[in-house]
């Protein structure tokens, strides 16, 4: 058994219809179960729900001992790489598919969370990207990332060229529509639609993958995670970067990349008896064809 949670924050993808009453039910819960309960700041602002104190993601690092999210995979990205760096721990409700790390169905969160606010629960910690970019010798954006960080070409380019090093060593010069660094969780998002292979999140590796390569031998490469991937522009036009699809800064010949792993680890929690290929096996349907 591990230790009861004291303090819950609610995150919600606040969007999404019918998000106020569900996340009220869940607030009331939690209060029934002896939990204090506060709302990320966004969501309540959004919700109107304001009888509940209203926090930053700062706030929660310091007050909260768990945030409960109530969405997606996109809204737990989010929120995920605010509370890293506090080592908050986050558990997922999933208001839609099953996803795979929202992986609390809609329909029985109630007993999904009485056991796992009580202590009892499985804890998944996933590695994450600490991304910079720099121009003539000096940095100009950092950026955390959960999935991947990705270097594309602009919408009306037809290619960009990368120079690609791994620590001090030259690995290759790729001619692509754009090169994605993804973490073993970002190996099941983007890198596995552009080709790349899956990765269980106990591996400490990266995978590395061409996005429409123009040359059929440049193929994913799965690397280790503890040297830094410089990825260089050498040739295209309105080339970019961006982290998990959301902070996006536009590069220019010379720029360069460099991503490495980061000290920060995203604490997932699931309910007892949860595996990782049993979400692969229902996310991906694998059981098809299967009697």
């Amino acid at each position: 058994m591990s230790r009861r949670f004291h303090h819950a924050a609610l995150v919600g993808k606040y969007q999404a219809e019918g998000i106020r009453p569900l996340l009220a039910e869940v607030a009331q819960f939690l209060m029934r179960e002896g939990l204090e309960v506060s709302l990320e700041r966004e969501t309540a602002l959004s919700t109107g729900l304001t009888e509940f104190d209203a926090l930053t993601p700062a706030q929660i690092g310091a007050r909260c001992d768990l945030a409960i999210v109530v969405g997606g995979d996109g809204t737990m990205l989010g929120i995920a790489r605010e509370l890293a760096r506090h080592n908050v721990p986050l558990v997922g409700i999933n208001q839609g598919r099953l996803g795979f790390i929202t992986d609390v169905p809609l329909g029985h969160w109630r007993e999904a969370l009485a056991p796992m606010i009580a202590g009892d629960y499985e804890e998944d910690p996933r590695a994450m990207l600490e991304g910079e970019l720099w121009r003539d010798g000096e940095r100009f954006f950092e950026g955390l990332s959960m999935n991947d960080v990705v270097v594309g070409r602009g919408a009306t380019a037809s290619m960009v060229e990368l120079r690609v090093d791994i620590g001090d060593e030259f690995v290759a010069n790729i001619r692509a529509d754009g090169l994605i660094v993804s973490s073993p969780t970002g190996s099941t998002a983007y890198a596995l639609s552009a080709g790349g292979p899956i990765l269980h999140p106990r591996i400490a590796g990266w995978v590395v993958v061409p996005i429409a390569s123009h040359t059929m031998s440049n193929r994913p490469i799965v690397l280790p995670d503890a040297e830094e991937v410089r990825i260089t522009v050498v040739a295209g036009r309105d080339a970019s970067a961006n982290f998990d699809m959301q902070g996006l800064a536009s590069l220019l010949h010379g720029d360069q990349v460099r991503v490495r792993r980061s000290a920060h680890k995203v604490r997932f929690l699931h309910p007892r008896g949860w595996s990782y290929y049993a979400t692969l096996r229902r996310k991906l349907r694998w059981y098809e064809g299967v009697v």
